[in-house]
């Protein structure tokens, strides 16, 4: 029977839609394992930590940065521009009180600079008169009762560089003219502590000018009555302002420039820390009057 052309499309169509069933060979079934297994791994791989993971580490870091400049900016104020002191004892009374705690500028005179002997640039020298800090000389006496041997230390800067200074009776010379004692403690007892002597006066004994305009040097210093002594080059002499409750440059000598740390600028908090009768002082005993009080 000839075919005719429907009944060839028919057939044809039967044909292609007949099932085929696909029989897949081994090494089509473990490459197909294989790019599972790597499609896994890359997905894990490339699988995000959680957002409130991610967001803790970066919290963590950002802290860490901000304690660590606000570390560095503290650490150059305090080194190099304003530090806090606190004074211990009475030697400038009444210019400062045992229980006043300061600000000083380390900026005027050129800071220190940590862990070597230079100094950054002075805005200003020291000068007569001024209150300044400075490290103290090497007291051989303080080492020998365990303390420090430098302290320190803040007391008034009587005498600069080729100064002549010397003490009579109590008023204080320099370059033979009599200076005020416009700020020195005086009480019953000067008078005999004005007397009183020290082996760590003998070496003025050495320093001191045998024969001057000023008269001779007395064979034995006292507090009361020393030098004259010429200031040497690049060192200053010092004094406190309680004269007869102070250990300074008639102690211990000459201070080198080196040694100067700074000036007190004012009283940022004061206490009554020597003889208050109250519990808690330093919270029950404030001085208010003094605090803000700018040092002269």
């Amino acid at each position: 029977m000839p075919l005719s052309a429907s009944t060839t499309f028919r057939y044809t169509e039967q044909a292609c839609s007949l099932p085929i069933e696909l029989t897949p060979s081994p090494n089509d079934h473990s490459k197909k394992s294989g790019f599972l297994a790597n499609q896994s791994n890359a997905d894990s791989i490339r699988q995000p930590r959680p957002v409130s993971q991610v967001t803790r580490s970066h919290s963590a870091r950002e802290n860490l940065k901000s304690i660590v400049g606000a570390l560095a900016i503290f650490l150059v104020l305090r080194v190099f521009l304003v530090e806090a002191y606190r004074i211990p004892s009475g030697s400038m009374i009444p210019t400062l009180l045992v229980g006043d705690w300061l600000f000083v500028n380390k900026a005027i005179y050129g800071a220190h600079i940590p862990f070597t002997s230079g100094s950054l640039p002075a805005f200003s020298q020291p000068r007569r008169g001024d209150v300044v800090v400075f490290v103290s000389p090497y007291q051989a006496d303080e080492a020998a009762r365990g303390n420090d041997p430098t302290p320190t230390l803040v007391k008034r800067l009587i005498g600069v560089p080729g100064d002549t200074v010397h003490m009579r009776d109590g008023v204080l010379y320099l370059n033979g003219i009599a200076q005020r004692q416009n700020y020195g403690a005086s009480d019953a007892s000067s008078v005999d502590a004005g007397n009183q002597t020290s082996p760590l006066f003998d070496w003025q004994k050495q320093a001191a000018l045998r024969t001057s305009r000023f008269g001779p040097a007395p064979a034995q210093p006292t507090l009361d009555n020393w030098g004259p002594l010429v200031v040497p080059e690049r060192h200053f002499f010092m004094m406190g302002d309680s004269r007869y409750n102070s250990k300074d440059s008639r102690y211990w000598g000459f201070v080198p420039r080196e040694n100067v740390r700074g000036k007190p600028l004012f009283i940022y908090y004061s206490y009554n820390a020597d003889d208050s009768d109250r519990p808690l002082p330093f919270l029950t005993d404030i001085r208010f009057s003094r605090i803000g009080h700018w040092i002269r």
